[in-house]
């Protein structure tokens, strides 16, 4: 399984690190969960449905762990959005936001990157 990152995703890390200092780390245990399982089960993950594309994939990733959020309870947490493209088993990483902070998916970056008018 290959990884990338659009270039809004790695923005949003960078801003995150300042105030979460461990989530690079996270995102390397993420990695290796996800290169054995392409995306964790209902209810931790779903596939964000209504965008008008098939493939790629895009998954939301709910109570993304953080060990600079132990011990804070299971109502606050990051939100990890991909693309997982199953032909070239690619995972593209285009969201990460912390939950308290967003409501939702940024939904024009999304299609912005993976949506192609037939």
């Amino acid at each position: 399984m290959d990884f990338d990152e659009l270039p809004e995703f790695q923005r949003d890390l960078r801003q995150l690190l300042k105030k979460y200092p461990t989530l690079r780390d996270d995102l390397e245990v993420l990695k290796k969960v996800l290169a054995v399982a392409s995306h964790p089960q209902p209810p931790l993950s779903y596939r964000i449905p209504g965008l008008g594309f098939e493939t790629p994939i895009i998954i939301k990733l709910k109570r993304f762990a953080s060990r600079s959020l132990k011990g804070k309870g299971s109502n606050t947490g990051f939100r990890l959005i991909y693309a997982y493209h199953q032909q070239t088993e690619l995972i593209q990483f285009v969201q990460l936001y912390f939950k308290a902070d967003e409501a939702n998916e940024d939904k024009e970056r999304i299609l912005r990157h993976f949506y192609v008018a037939k």
